[in-house]
């Protein structure tokens, strides 16, 4: 079996959030937490010291991305990803299969793997359970994925059920696998995938499968593909109820304040997005007010910070209308500052969640912040 690297501390009594810690590798990590993207092993726009002074210690990159630029080669020749970006906290890689979900036209899903093209040159490539736990060992992921079939949203029941018994069939064979490389091929921590769609018999059966395998931790996947946010809310809920409260539970692709309150909420621990560094460098940041367009012109005159009592370099060392001058001039500074500006907010704002789980004021919390940022209740 596996080791556990789950630590609860406390559970709320209102609601299902939960308060704990995963102690990986690279040091211990305080749930709930938002880890932030680097898709290429860097997160657009910053450097990884700052990303660890904001206070981040995991981090994402894509298994997809690092596998075909720089190459497998590259990375076993600096002993894995953590020497060769030089960033020192802990990375969790994905598995690829969103990306590869995402090239519809232009993959082929059977029992044995997926067969992709590259969408930097054509190429053609093929993904197992196997090579993708292969290429994380070599990464030296402290969270890796298994490989998983990922769906999209008003598919039939048929379809749904093909694609999680392909899933489930990926999951076993992924742990052989990881259990035949060994600690010292696979350091790190693998993590399972809850599948099914949004039909809530394959659900229950996934998250009861998945949780009951020798799985470090358990990722609720194919959510955030598109469908409206009620739907999502709706099967979140049904899904993580069969989830096992054993391991840490992590929700892929979920980045604004409203879908982190709801995955907090239903005793989710860990989730991740790019939309924090994506809206940055188009200008977009949040404040606890809502989020903001900084090219919008009635910053042009605005001497206050972005958001006042932030600890960002934007908003200790600037004005809202410096910032605004640089996204309207397409400086990238703009772009690097409403970055770091939106990961501390992220990060701060876990730290006020756990605090208020801690408390015992999170549904409170929760309602009052969503009402101000949104102007909609809990």
């Amino acid at each position: 079996m596996v080791d556990r690297i789950y630590t609860l501390i406390k559970q709320d009594e209102r609601t299902k959030a939960r308060l704990g810690h995963i102690d990986l590798p690279h040091g211990r990590v305080e749930t709930p937490a938002f880890m932030p993207v680097g898709t290429n092993a860097t997160v657009k726009g910053m450097y990884h010291k700052a990303v660890a002074d904001i206070g981040y210690k995991l981090i994402l990159a894509n298994t997809y991305h690092v596998y075909l630029r720089p190459g497998l080669e590259v990375i076993k020749d600096f002993g894995g990803l953590h020497a060769f970006s030089g960033w020192d906290g802990n990375i969790l890689t994905d598995s690829g299969g969103f990306q590869v979900f995402s090239l519809s036209g232009l993959r082929k899903v059977k029992d044995t793997g997926v067969t992709f093209q590259s969408h930097i040159d054509g190429s053609r490539h093929v993904f197992t359970p196997e090579s993708v736990v292969q290429a994380q060992g070599i990464y030296g992921s402290d969270i890796a994925m298994v490989l998983d079939v990922c769906t999209p949203p008003g598919i039939d029941h048929r379809k749904a059920e093909e694609a999680w018994r392909v899933t489930k069939l990926w999951a076993e064979r992924s742990i052989v696998e990881r259990d035949r490389l060994g600690r010292e091929a696979f350091p790190g921590n693998l993590f399972g995938i809850v599948q099914g769609n949004f039909y809530e018999d394959l659900r229950k059966e996934s998250a009861e499968v998945i949780s009951g395998m020798d799985f470090s931790g358990v990722a609720i996947g194919g959510l955030s593909v598109g469908e409206e946010k009620g739907q999502f809310n709706d099967m979140l809920a049904y899904t993580a109820q069969y989830v096992t409260p054993e391991k840490p539970r992590y929700v892929m692709g979920i980045g604004s304040p409203d879908y982190i309150f709801e995955c907090v909420a239903n005793g989710i621990d860990l989730f991740d997005c790019v939309l924090a560094t994506r809206m940055a460098r188009n200008g977009a940041v949040f404040t606890d007010d809502g989020a903001m367009a900084m090219k919008k012109a009635v910053h042009k005159f605005d001497h206050g910070p972005i958001q006042e009592g932030c600890r960002c370099t934007a908003c200790t060392h600037y004005s809202r209308a410096y910032v605004h001058h640089l996204v309207k001039c397409g400086e990238m500074l703009g772009g690097m500052l409403c970055t770091e500006h939106n990961l501390t907010y992220l990060y701060d704002l876990m730290v006020r969640i756990r605090s208020s789980i801690s408390d015992g004021s999170f549904a409170d919390f929760k309602k009052a912040y969503l009402e101000r940022f949104y102007g909609q209740g809990a």
